[in-house]
């Protein structure tokens, strides 16, 4: 599959970004099985224990409105002013994806604006802790 529009929303996300403190503009785009995309951006707070990824603001967002059955997400992020680069999901992000995300099955799609990575979220997170057995 191509993840060319969903890569397009992520950086749209992006520019909606609040981050005066980091200055680490993130955006993303969830894609789910019936093709509704959910965008987020990154927003700081002065405490930094209340900011929120990309990643999950998409995520909340979609699980907020009802939706489910998630397939891919397209994440893009830099410093302000520079170009993007590839963007892996942080830890935090990569658990919440295992509770509403199949490990083998739903793609995390990376860019540097020229060349793609694609992953399964089991390969970001090979040791996950299971919402179901506790593991």
């Amino acid at each position: 599959m191509y993840y060319k529009e969903l890569i397009e929303e992520a950086k749209k996300a992006r520019k909606r970004a609040y981050a005066p403190y980091s200055e680490f503009l993130v955006g993303a785009a969830l894609l789910c099985a019936d093709g509704t995309i959910y965008t987020g951006c990154n927003i700081e707070n002065a405490s930094y224990g209340a900011c929120n990824c990309a990643e999950r603001t998409a995520i909340f967002k979609a699980v907020s409105e009802g939706a489910g059955d998630f397939k891919a997400i397209a994440i893009v992020g830099g410093k302000q002013g520079e170009p993007i680069d590839f963007c892996p999901p942080c830890g935090i992000c990569r658990q919440v994806m295992t509770e509403f995300c199949d490990l083998d099955h739903f793609k995390i799609v990376l860019t540097n604006g020229e060349e793609e990575r694609i992953y399964s979220l089991s390969e970001m997170i090979p040791y996950s802790f299971d919402n179901l057995t506790g593991q």
